[in-house]
């Protein structure tokens, strides 16, 4: 039994060594075939297509537009010069006016004005008055979008001497959700005045 196993492991040992063998050879080829590839890839590029209308090729150049446009100038024509000229209109007599003629008298009217002038020239502005400049409508919170919910908010604020706004403040009875607050608040103070 010892020579069989000897004999086997002979024999395994050389199917190994045909084996490898084998596998260089194979990749020897591989290799030698793929180099020889490259090259005739590397040889046949430089070649110009041949243009000798053997294909019919279909040529989809767009050819530009004369796009320019002549305007001729029109001269108006000028209106011919009436035949007759316009009548003068009369001219009122002043003739007949008497310098001494009978006055009438007017009797003055009774006007109370207990206004005090301390304003200086802006008398038409008061306070209450401000018109906004720039006014910015709130963004739509994602929030209340994606639940579906439409609402508003009444805030308010402080106008500067420069015309920005500040300290907004929502007016929680007036406001219908607490979503709408912070865009509210953020859009009040984009307002210009």
């Amino acid at each position: 039994m010892s020579a069989t196993i000897n004999q086997r492991l002979a024999q395994g040992q050389a199917g190994n060594l045909i084996r490898i063998v084998i596998g260089l050879v194979v990749s020897l080829a591989v290799t030698l075939s793929l180099f020889w590839l490259m090259q005739y890839l590397i040889e046949t590029a430089d070649r110009t297509l041949n243009e000798d209308g053997a294909g019919n090729l279909v040529d989809f150049v767009r050819v530009k537009r004369d796009e320019s446009i002549q305007r001729r100038q029109l001269k108006p024509k000028k209106p011919p010069p009436p035949d007759t000229p316009p009548p003068q209109p009369p001219t009122p007599q002043l003739d007949n006016l008497d310098a001494n003629a009978e006055k009438i008298a007017i009797s003055e009217v009774p006007v109370e004005t207990d206004i005090e002038m301390t304003g200086g020239f802006s008398l038409g502005v008061g306070e209450g008055d401000y018109l906004p400049i720039v006014k910015v409508a709130p963004i739509y919170p994602n929030r209340a979008l994606t639940r579906g919910i439409e609402g508003f908010c009444v805030v308010q604020y402080t106008v500067t001497k420069q015309g920005t706004t500040k300290d907004p403040v929502v007016i929680d009875s007036q406001c219908t959700s607490s979503l709408f607050h912070r865009a509210s608040i953020n859009a009040a103070l984009k307002f210009k005045y």
